[in-house]
């Protein structure tokens, strides 16, 4: 897949963004008090921890002494996450909104003033101001499906799946690795469709391989849904086995959705 330019990754990520607090603008008080999947997190939390993550991103472009700390924080205690989430939810839900668009606000700033080859550390690997960007159009997706799912509106699907596919596509050795797992020594082809194009990565001779809807692989990477809850088809045992524990974000996979089967 050929890397889209800086300047195409920040409208996405804004467009993104600008999708999900137009969603959030039409809520009644009452709306965002409704349970997500996510276990113990409301919509308030959703977006909560958005914003906790917007200044997270800050903090590692702009004191990254300070984000290191924050990482360590954030290996030895399986809480933080949550903690930031729980406090940021106790404001009221304009605060809360009002909160994440200026927080999201600034990352855009910030990222489009990180010069190019500048690595950012983050909570994985370090990486650039565009994987970044890829990385919080994922959790922008991620949880506003979360939000979504709360309200009973369907997944979306656009253009800009395709960064949250190149991250799950990406990781795929450190998802291997999180498990406690030897990562494949080969390289996959994958095949992703949206509309009427066709998204690629790896060597076309590959031997092993992944194909199916774009939309069903992004929300499956950010573990939005379950493996049987969309139309993959996975040729030879390791890329079978990715399917199984595909992540696109850093940290603890969590654990995952069951089939909607189940919870219909």
């Amino acid at each position: 897949m050929t890397r889209p330019d800086p300047a195409v990754l920040l409208a996405d990520l804004r467009q993104e963004g600008d999708l999900l607090a137009e969603l959030l603008r039409s809520l009644s008080a009452e709306d965002w008090a409704l349970p997500t999947p996510a276990e113990g997190w409301t919509i308030r939390h959703q977006v909560a921890h958005l914003t906790w993550t917007e200044r997270t991103v800050l903090s590692a472009i702009e004191d990254p002494a300070v984000f290191a700390r924050l990482r360590e924080r954030f290996r030895e205690e399986a809480d933080v996450v949550d903690r930031g989430a729980q406090e940021g939810a106790a404001r009221p839900p304009a605060e809360i909104l009002a909160s994440w668009q200026e927080s999201r606000r600034r990352v855009l700033e910030r990222l489009a003033a990180v010069p190019e080859g500048e690595r950012i550390p983050w909570i994985g690997p370090p990486m650039g101001a565009p994987m970044m960007a890829s990385a919080r159009i994922m959790e922008t997706f991620a949880h506003g499906q979360d939000v979504r799912d709360a309200l009973g509106v369907s997944p979306v699907a656009s253009h800009r799946l395709r960064h949250v596919a190149h991250l799950g596509v990406a990781t795929r050795d450190y998802t291997f690795k999180q498990r406690r797992l030897d990562p494949p020594a080969e390289p996959f082809r994958v095949e992703l469709t949206h509309e009427d194009e066709t998204w690629t990565w790896g060597p076309a001779e590959a031997g092993q391989r992944v194909h199916g809807p774009a939309l069903d692989f992004a929300l499956l990477a950010t573990r939005r849904r379950h493996r049987q809850d969309g139309r993959f088809v996975a040729e030879g045992p390791d890329a079978d086995a990715w399917l199984d524990i595909v992540q696109a974000f850093a940290g603890r996979p969590g654990p995952g959705r069951a089939p909607l089967s189940q919870t219909e």
